[in-house]
Formats: C-alpha cells, structure tokens, sequence
C-alpha cells in the first residue's frame, strides 16, 4: 500500500499542472532569478563629488585617493557646495566630499584637519558605501600626515597592536551570501507545503472529508521527501557552487542527515496543515503571509540572544529555523553534526508531533467518504 501511494502521489502531481509548477518548476525559477536579484554582491564605484575650498596639494591628494578606492569614484570636483548640492538631487552622485579652506595648514601645523561628508539619505546602501570609501581615503591621508609630522617630532613608538579585519564565513561580505543561503531553505518549505496543501484542498473540494490510513499516508509522506530532498540536494550541492556562495566543504553525512530531517519535519507539518485546509486558495494565501515572518523567526536577520522570548518558542516549532540554522551552519560555517545536535533534536521533535497530528486527522473516519484518498492508486 505504501508504494502504490507513493505512486499515486506522483501521478496526481504531474496531473495537477499549478502543483508541478510549484513543486518542480518554480524550484527551478528560483535557483536562477531570486540570486541573480544579488549577483552584484557588493555595491562598488558610487558617484562622488568633491568639492575643494582649499586647492593645496593636501586636498588634492584626499580628491585622488577617494577616487582611487574601491567603493567611490570621484565624478566632479568644483568650486560651491551648490553645484554638489544640484548633482545629488537630480541623482547624478550619492555623496560629497567638502574640503574647508586651511585643510592643508591645519594638517601641516600638526593639527586634526576637518572633512564634511554628506551622503544621500534616500539610498542609504549606496551613500553608505560611497561615504565609507571616502573615510577609508581620509584614514590614508591620516597616516601620510602622521608620518610628515614624526619625520618633523621623531619617531614614535611602534603600535603594540596591528588590527587586521577578515570575515570568517561571509568572506565576500556580500548580501546575497548573506541572505540567499538561508532563504533558499523557506523555498523548499514554502513549495513543499503549498504543493501538498493544494492537492489534499482540491480532494477536500471535491470528496468532503478524506480519510487516509497510516501506511497510505506514509506512501504520500515518502513521496514529498523524495521531491524535499531533491531541491535539498541541487540548491546545496549545485546552485551555492554555481552562484559561487561561500561554502565550507560540509561533510556529506551531516548535510545528509540534517537535511533528511528538515525535509521529513516540513513534510510532517505540511501534512498536518493541509488537513485543516478546504479550498485550493488557501495555502496560497497562507503563503503570502507567512513567508517574510517564517524567515525573521529564523535568527539570521535579527540575533536570537535579542528576540523576545515567545518569539523564540514560536520559531522553533517551525521546521525552517532549526532547519536553516542547521544547513547554514553546515554549509557556510564549517559545523560538525555534534554542533548542531540542538537543531537536529528539535527536527526529528516536529517530524514526531506532526506527524502524530497528521495521523489523528487523516485517520478519522466518515460516513460518507470511508474510502482511501482519491489519488488513482494503481
């Protein structure tokens, strides 16, 4: 019985064209157009001006260095803060730099000479970015003044500490690594729970109640794990290499159970979800909601230390925060399986509570629809 389910469950999915969308071609949709949303990573070359009141040699090599940096490119340099004022409003750059007359004499004299940075508050990425390059150009500038003026005091004393910056996962410090390898796993949640919940809704239009027997459910059960674990298995093993996301070499075993029980607790959750499901528009709408929350349970855009406590038991009786805090630790930070064993524990809780669920409600019998679930078994 359970295989003729587990086929029975494929055939009703290649029957029902919206549910091979969702499940298969979506899938595929996704791994392409929801990165490529990122594929800049990180944002570079932001339109400058610098507007010079002093003109000394000081000032002039602020101007080139600003424009010598990654994040900024110098685009104009004149004479009045309202030729710069008229570029940002009409979008030409996202930042000025204003150098004040006596720049130069300031810093010569050994004293801290003073820059104004105006960013554009309306794009708050870019100006950030292009005002951070400028304050990496003016930390160069910094060192040159400091190394004129121990060439006129002495030298100092060396630095007892150097302070050098390396991001140990996120190595990019990109925003699609940091948010696609998360999000990819609310995709396998969300297609896998609208598909199911699609199907058993449209038996529940046409049948009234659908009774199913344990082992039947288990062949249904069996059938969307197998379509789980295969979108498991392309976005961990060929989207994150094609997108070319930072990965930490993850043994095959923990990605494989850990995996295997994100795939088994959603399918649980999904099952006993769809059992409260009476239209076919439902779980769409259910989806619509819930996908922006399930995602900001999960820990990864807001630290969990800071969430207020109910929060957080909200979210772990969802299968996609142990789930994706599992994966990403696997794939992004170099866990082993014995880090993650909390996660694990908490999904292998929610496929046993779910799954219960799931049983109690297909296993009710009625009077008038007694017959198994209506998914042409062969």
């Amino acid at each position: 019985m359970i295989l003729r389910y587990f086929i029975a469950t494929f055939r009703a999915i290649r029957s029902d064209r919206p549910a091979l969308l969702l499940l298969v071609v979506s899938t595929l949709l996704y791994s392409f157009f929801y990165p490529s949303a990122y594929s800049g990573e990180v944002a570079t070359r932001m339109p400058v001006a610098v507007v010079d009141l002093d003109n000394s040699a000081a000032s002039r090599s602020l101007a080139l260095k600003a424009g010598a940096v990654q994040q900024a490119e110098v685009v104009a340099h004149l004479r009045s803060m309202p030729e710069a004022r008229a570029l940002m409003q009409d979008g030409s750059i996202d930042a000025i730099v204003l150098i004040p007359a006596g720049f130069a004499d300031e810093v010569h004299r050994g004293g801290q000479g003073s820059v104004a940075l105006y960013g554009n508050g309306a794009y708050l990425l870019r100006s950030s970015t292009a005002l951070g390059g400028v304050a990496a150009a003016l930390g160069a500038v910094g060192v040159e003044a400091a190394t004129d003026q121990a060439r006129m005091l002495g030298a100092p004393a060396a630095q007892p500490l150097t302070v050098i910056s390396r991001p140990l996962f996120n190595t990019r410090e990109g925003y699609g690594s940091s948010v696609v390898p998360g999000v990819v796993f609310v995709i396998v949640h969300q297609t896998l729970l609208m598909g199911l919940a699609m199907l058993a809704a449209t038996l529940r239009e046409k049948e009234g109640w659908v009774h199913v027997s344990p082992p039947g459910l288990l062949g249904i059960a069996l059938a969307f794990f197998v379509l789980g674990a295969a979108q498991v298995a392309y976005f961990t093993g060929f989207v994150f290499w094609f997108q070319d996301y930072p990965r930490a070499g993850a043994d095959i075993f923990a990605l494989s159970v850990a995996g295997a029980l994100f795939v088994s607790a959603t399918v649980a959750g999904a099952l006993a979800l769809s059992s409260f499901f009476r239209s076919r528009e439902r779980p769409l709408q259910i989806w619509i909601l819930t996908s922006l929350p399930i995602y900001f349970l999960s820990g990864l855009s807001w630290p969990i230390e800071a969430t207020p406590a109910p929060l957080v038991w909200l979210g772990k009786m969802l299968p996609t925060t142990p789930g994706i805090n599992a994966m990403i630790g696997l794939n992004q930070m170099g866990a082993s399986i014995g880090d993650i064993w909390p996660e694990l524990a908490n999904l292998l809780a929610l496929t046993v509570v779910y799954g219960l669920i799931a049983v109690f409600r297909y296993g009710r019998s009625s009077n008038r629809f007694r017959t198994a679930i209506h998914l042409s078994p062969v």
